[in-house]
């Protein structure tokens, strides 16, 4: 009952992420019908995806913060409750001020999502099961993206641009209630935890940013994540502008990526789990799974030089499963080292991280598009997973549990002096 228990867990946790994406995409293809029955700007449209924008960096670390402390349960029980019903109140705006409002609601719940996840399944889950675990809950994100478009459009169709909204808003809310009676009491520790880990201390800020660890997992997704967005925001319009596709073809093409992403997750954690059953250590099995990722990221600048479309899109799904083998370990290597009472505080500071890059990177790859082409964003794309990878081994040479009494202790002791 256990083990089908804790695959119950993870599978609900795969259906969370994927609603997080979904819900997030409902409106980049709802603002069309909404923009002419509101007669919303473009610079209007601007500012509410700022305004998720902004709350979601924020509570990726206040959400990851407060889940450390109140449980993945509670913790995302109320993430997934606030952005739910956010979504659905989209059905009822009439104004550009409400849709704003309701969009930075939806961005302050779904910023917990992925600490959320990754503190549930430290918790349910052994190191060895642990990366699957991962790859199963991340993977609901990408399959999220890829049936966002096609689903929209559906319901549109059927119930109004309004019912894009609500009804996906109203299964979240039932996921909330089905979360809610799984029964914890009696839920195991994961198989690894250690006295260092399961101790009762209380990991502050302060204390992990004055860890070096921290920071390289800081520094890596500040790195990475923009050229994420990048693949996410600007494939369409470089199909449509440098590959001369067609709109319609287009929404032919842009899901094949993220289905490779999806596959990838789930994959990356497989593989790193059949590693360690080979004799591999955590270490060993992490790494090796993101050296591959780094890798096969070098595909990425050829996308500019192959005359064919599809073999350009297909190097875009290679780069795309090398993103997912990545994310997968890097979120489960966070785990493994800071354990059920900082995983999710550590998830959530480098999500912020990537959020706020991803503000700021943004609107320069649109200058260097303009001014040049997409041809140095491509370069960049294919150099920075190598890049990120050379870091992690040369500033965290082992990948192992931390010791988080010490540091708890040690900034104590500064304290006391």
């Amino acid at each position: 009952m256990t083990s089908t228990l804790r695959w119950l867990i993870a599978f609900l946790l795969f259906i969370a992420t994927g609603l997080s994406f979904l819900d997030r995409q409902v409106l980049s293809i709802a603002i069309i019908k909404i923009q002419e029955e509101f007669k919303l700007t473009d610079i209007q449209y601007g500012m509410i995806n700022t305004s998720f924008l902004i709350s979601y960096a924020i509570m990726f670390t206040l959400g990851g913060w407060l889940i450390d402390r109140v449980g993945g349960k509670i913790g995302l029980a109320l993430s997934v409750g606030v952005w739910s019903v956010a979504n659905s109140l989209h059905a009822t705006m009439s104004s550009f001020t409400q849709l704003l409002t309701y969009r930075f609601f939806l961005g302050m719940g779904e910023g917990g999502c992925f600490p959320g996840a990754a503190w549930t399944v430290y918790r349910w889950f052994g190191k060895e099961e642990r990366a699957l675990a991962n790859g199963i809950a991340i993977g609901g994100s990408a399959i999220g993206a890829v049936v966002a478009p096609p689903l929209t459009i559906w319901l549109s169709a059927h119930y109004g641009w309004r019912g894009g909204f609500l009804i996906p808003g109203l299964i979240g809310i039932a996921w909330v209630a089905v979360w809610l009676i799984i029964p914890w009491k009696n839920q195991p520790l994961s198989q690894d935890d250690t006295p260092e880990v399961t101790q009762s201390v209380s990991v502050s800020f302060l204390a992990l940013l004055q860890n070096r660890t921290t920071w390289v997992f800081i520094v890596i997704r500040f790195l990475l994540d923009p050229v994420f967005y990048f693949m996410m925001f600007w494939i369409p319009k470089y199909l449509s502008s440098v590959r001369n596709v067609p709109f319609e073809a287009i929404g032919q093409l842009f899901w094949i990526p993220f289905l490779a992403l999806g596959v990838a997750n789930i994959l990356g954690g497989w593989f790193s789990g059949q590693l360690m059953s080979r004799g591999f250590s955590v270490d060993k099995a992490r790494k090796t799974i993101m050296g591959i990722a780094a890798f096969l990221t070098l595909a990425a600048p050829a996308i500019e030089w192959v005359s064919s479309v599809n073999i350009a899109v297909a190097l875009m799904a290679v780069f795309m499963f090398a993103h997912g083998f990545w994310i997968t370990n890097y979120i489960t290597s966070i785990s493994d080292m800071f354990g059920k009472k900082a995983t999710s505080t550590v998830v959530g500071l480098s999500g912020t991280a990537g959020a706020v890059s991803g503000l700021l990177v943004n609107p320069l790859m649109g200058v260097v598009i303009a001014q040049y082409s997409y041809r140095p964003l491509w370069i960049a794309s294919g150099l920075l997973y190598p890049f990120a990878f050379g870091l992690l081994i040369l500033l965290i040479p082992r990948i192992m549990p931390l010791n988080l009494n010490s540091l708890t202790e040690a900034k104590t002791e500064r304290i006391t002096h």
